[in-house]
């Protein structure tokens, strides 16, 4: 069963200032929700995974064509090929083969653990208004002073949420330590999970709103 919320956001300009008021409305649920995230983290990680390694059996495994000696009569144990997975240098029992470690996850349930992770983020999220207008040219001290003027700790890990990536915010960006920088679009599990502070800009609050919230 889900239950309608909606997150009540102050929204903070350029100079660290509120400028406005944004809402967030989310379909919840409050008893499977967590499951659901869980769930989320736990396929995404498993998709990370490359699942390339690979053995090779003693029919890939290359020699061993030639009996090495008679069956019987020279007081040895009878054997049958040099890469028999007993001796060294054989084929391997039931070693890794590459695989799929994909799981199966409907796409409303992927929805409502994002929603669910949101929610439970919302005390730690901050809105702000879009900046990509201030960044004519890569520059990370811009970014630097306007998280000082938002009260924001970088000793902790930032996820930026922006509404599409801009190149030179992005560049702005990408070498801070303990900051990631997402579009809404590609939001997940695992990044809202990880983040102790969540800054989402005006533009990317709308598109989660109509993306994830159906």
């Amino acid at each position: 069963m889900t239950v309608k919320t909606q997150l009540n956001y102050q929204v903070y300009n350029w100079e660290g200032q509120v400028s406005g008021n944004a809402n967030l409305n989310l379909e919840i649920s409050q008893e499977s929700g967590m499951y659901l995230v869980h769930r989320a983290l736990v396929k995404q990680s498993s998709e990370k995974r490359q699942g390339s390694a690979n053995t090779k059996t003693r029919s890939e495994v290359r020699g061993g064509g030639r009996k090495p000696w008679r069956q019987k009569g020279t007081g040895r144990a009878r054997a049958g090929s040099i890469r028999s997975p007993l001796w060294r240098g054989g084929g391997i029992i039931f070693g890794p083969k590459p695989r799929s470690f994909a799981k199966k996850m409907n796409k409303k349930e992927r929805q409502l653990a994002l929603r669910t992770a949101l929610n439970n983020k919302s005390l730690n999220t901050l809105v702000v208004e879009n900046f990509n207008s201030y960044f004519q040219q890569p520059k990370t001290k811009l970014f630097m002073e306007a998280i000082i003027r938002w009260n924001l700790n970088l000793n902790k890990k930032v996820l930026v949420i922006v509404d599409k990536k801009d190149p030179n915010v992005y560049l702005s960006i990408r070498n801070l330590h303990n900051v990631e920088i997402i579009s809404a679009d590609t939001l997940n599990i695992m990044a809202l999970l990880a983040a102790h502070k969540v800054i989402i800009t005006v533009g990317a609050l709308s598109k989660i709103q109509e993306a994830y919230n159906g």
